[in-house]
């Protein structure tokens, strides 16, 4: 076939496909949106950002937090997980703090103090849920902190240290260079610290000839335009402003393949160019899926003509910020892929009415309005902190609305993200362009999409309460231990069971809802029947580690008069503080155990007081048989719908909550310790477990008063989800302001939730402390639409005249 015939028959296919996709759309096409669209709604992503009340801390200081937990799809508070899990890592990725914090209706705030034992330097805060260590930790929340050990020498100089080494990566446009293909290719080059560097470089070819010039616009990023030629190599030289000159390999170039171009056609249009160069003569269709999030697919499917086609998308069908765009081959293989970033229409304006000037231990009353100019929203949720912002520096936290809009979705540290959004004009859309094509989608892996198998999810949503998850092992050769049952339970008032059976590799999951605060759990099975069985416990924080490292730690020697100030203020705050503030108060939501109302109820000190146990019940507990067989002790329940009858099996026999399957243990006891029993005469279920009956034994101060657990017992601590800690702020009258106490609070005032009203209208009051100086207030909100805003400004505190 002529070369003529073949180009006429392209370009007919190229008009008449549109008519034939109009009368019916390609089974493909239908199959990559179903698909997509499965996958879509099984792999739902949580996005949380945290707001924590400074960037500087000292040990023996409080890190307070706000926990924001959004739908990744939409930015709007998503009620899925209930438990959020934040961590304070070194460089080491050790974790020198954890805890773990209740969240309802996607919010949940908490505080952790730190520790004597933390060296000085920086360190990564990270937040994620179970739920999303299914998709790696690329996707918690990260930011960094400074954190100084006064008590303990440091170097206050430490910096990187040696020559100067940049990292300069090079990012073609789609992802790949092809032979005699134009491309844009990306750049980015960053110093040691993760800062952009200012350069000049050159692309050169094997002769040394300059094919190309570039240099950075902002940050260490750019681009520029490239045809690699064939059979040519090339590098690139990047000479910094000290005039090191050093050379750097450009990716490899193809002999075959994809490259893409998309641009801006009109205010309304998207132009999604691919060429290609392929060695074949047949017809050869690409397929083009663009989405937001994981919202708003759109895909089409059109014929190369001449090894080249566009796509036209309708900017209206995007969604706002990073879109998605991937070319595929028709065996559906990821060929090319970019970002594009819409930005967003809605911004939330926050506007606050504060006084420039006040005295120590004023009264402030600060006045906070929340608008959105595209449209009325209600109930915008804030977090306030105000600190004082001494002379000891730390980078400021990223702002919630651009880390929502492009840390949470992109790989790699973005060097000021904000300025993307305060400078909208032409050259910020080019440098914004530029930067997603330097930082890679970190969301979304095609092979978990069109993959023959869907993909499994190992940790599912805590939607109710904290999963402790272990295993059920032989005590002999460590074997997974199938279809056992297993008891997990604490010295909790009231008394709460939780219940599991081990699937086929050994794990038990328990759910323990309001389960707060430190404890000491007692997990076991059933030892009646499965006794030659250990527990292991695992620990609920992810093992996985994103590549974002901690800037370098630098500390200003000149400073170390200001630090001592702020170390001795933190140790007077801590030590004038009210005890009822040290504390974290538990919340007791109910006071009646986990099987509800007993059905007999004795407190043994209304009674003539026996000497051995079996005496106690068989004189006046009425709903239990005590039998002797084969020189053991059983409890036999009488069933309270057919009183004239009994249980032939034992019922749940529990001392302070904790399960006993061991009746002579219980007759052993001393009564003299029991402060009451609880019966319930009928069958109880308890997740996959039935109960023939429960007795409860009570000790007077709930501890086992002496009662010696089985050995096979496993006990440890375990720490809960934290239990609320007030924070501290002091109020001052005329009488009180005069006080001799010492108030040399750095953090006047942290506010989690703070809730505007119906017309965006929020009040705070607090008062100032002893402390003068310039005091920064930070606020970070979100409306019920998902639309986020923040706000700086600062006020001055001047001494008092008495």
């Amino acid at each position: 076939m002529c070369k003529l015939a073949r180009s006429f028959i392209h370009i007919f296919l190229l008009i008449a496909f549109p008519l034939i996709a109009s009368a019916q759309e390609d089974p493909m096409v239908t199959s990559m949106k179903q698909r997509f669209d499965l996958y879509a709604g099984r792999a739902v992503q949580e996005k949380m950002y945290v707001h924590l009340d400074r960037p500087f801390y000292l040990v023996g200081e409080t890190v307070w937090f706000k926990a924001y937990l959004l739908n990744g799809e939409t930015h709007r508070f998503l009620d899925l997980s209930k438990v959020g899990y934040l961590e304070i890592l070194d460089l080491d990725n050790n974790p020198v703090v954890q805890t773990k914090f209740s969240m309802q209706e996607g919010k949940g705030n908490g505080s952790v103090l730190l520790p004597a034992a933390i060296i000085s330097g920086n360190y990564k805060v990270r937040c994620y849920t179970n739920w999303m260590k299914n998709f790696g930790a690329d996707q918690f929340f990260e930011t960094a902190v400074s954190i100084v050990n006064p008590f303990v020498r440091f170097e206050p100089d430490r910096t990187v240290k040696g020559e100067s080494k940049y990292d300069v990566q090079f990012f073609p446009e789609g992802g790949r260079l092809v032979q005699g293909l134009a491309s844009k290719i990306a750049f980015r080059a960053v110093a040691a610290d993760g800062k952009g560097i200012r350069f000049n470089g050159a692309v050169v070819n094997a002769q040394n000839d300059t094919i190309q010039k570039f240099a950075p616009s902002i940050n260490g990023i750019g681009s520029f335009a490239f045809t690699p030629k064939e059979g040519e190599t090339y590098k690139a030289y990047v000479t910094d402003a000290k005039g090191n000159r050093t050379e750097y390999a450009l990716p490899a170039v193809e002999g075959q393949g994809f490259v893409m171009q998309v641009k801006d056609s009109t205010d309304q249009w998207l132009k999604v160019s691919v060429t290609a160069k392929l060695n074949t003569d047949e017809p050869v269709y690409v397929y083009m899926l663009a989405h937001t999030r994981q919202a708003n697919p759109v895909i089409e499917k059109k014929p190369l003509i001449r090894n080249r086609t566009y796509f036209l998308v309708d900017k209206s069908k995007l969604g706002e910020g990073i879109s998605h765009i991937t070319i595929f081959n028709e065996k559906v293989k990821p060929v090319c892929e970019r970002l594009y970033f819409k930005r967003p229409q809605s911004k939330l304006d926050l506007e606050a009415n504060l006084a420039k000037t006040f005295i120590t231990r004023e009264k402030v009353a600060l006045n906070l309005s929340a608008n959105v100019a595209a449209a009325a929203e209600q109930l915008t949720n804030l977090s306030v902190a105000i600190y004082l912002e001494d002379s000891i520096q730390a980078d400021p936290q990223q702002d919630i609305a651009s880390y929502l809009w492009l840390n949470s979705d992109l790989k790699g540290t973005i060097e000021s993200p904000a300025y993307y959004f305060s400078n909208v004009n032409k050259d910020t859309a080019q440098q914004l362009d530029n930067l997603m094509l330097t930082h890679g989608w970190r969301r979304l892996k095609w092979d978990n999409v069109f993959g023959n198998q869907p993909p499994k999810y190992e940790n599912v949503p805590e939607h109710d309460g904290h999963f402790i998850t272990g295993r059920i092992v032989s005590r002999e050769d460590g074997t997974p231990a199938k279809g056992k049952d297993a008891f997990l339970a604490a010295l909790d008032v009231p008394a709460r069971l939780y219940v599991a059976q081990s699937d086929q590799n050994g794990k038990v999951t328990f759910e323990v809802r309001r389960f707060e605060g430190p404890k000491e759990i007692t997990v076991q099975t059933n030892l009646a029947m499965d006794s030659t069985y250990k527990f292991e416990i695992a620990n609920p924080f992810s093992k996985q580690f994103s590549g974002n490292a901690a800037p370098a730690f630098f500390f200003d020697k000149t400073l170390e008069n200001q630090l001592l100030t702020r170390t001795i203020n933190m140790q007077t705050g801590n030590s004038y503080l009210p005890r009822v503030y040290t504390q974290k108060k538990v919340t007791l939501t109910d006071s009646v155990a986990f099987f509800g109302v007993p059905d007999e109820k004795y407190f043994l000190d209304d009674f003539t007081r026996f000497p051995t146990m079996e005496e106690v019940l068989r004189e006046y507990v009425k709903g239990v048989l005590v039998r002797r067989r084969q020189k053991e002790y059983h409890f036999r329940m009488i069933d309270k719908l057919l009183p004239n009858t009994y249980y032939d099996t034992d019922p749940l026999i529990m001392v302070d909550g904790i399960p006993v399957f061991d009746a002579d243990k219980i007759i052993e006891f001393d009564p003299l310790k029991v402060k009451k029993i609880e019966v319930l005469n009928s069958r109880y279920f308890l997740g996959p477990l039935t109960f023939t009956g429960i007795v409860t034994f009570t000790t007077y101060g709930n501890d086992l008063g002496g009662f010696e657990l089985d050995p096979k017992v496993l006990v440890l601590p375990y720490e809960g989800v934290q239990a609320q800690r007030e924070f501290y702020a002091p109020k001052y009258d005329a009488a009180s302001a005069n006080s001799r106490i010492p108030d040399f609070r750095n953090l006047l005032h942290w506010a989690p939730n703070v809730v505007a009203d119906k017309h965006g209208k929020a009040a705070l009051e607090f008062y100032t402390s002893d402390q003068t100086g310039k005091y920064q207030v930070v606020i970070q909100g979100i409306t019920p639409a998902g639309v986020a805003g923040s706000k700086r400004f600062s006020f001055e505190v001047n001494k008092r005249n008495f």
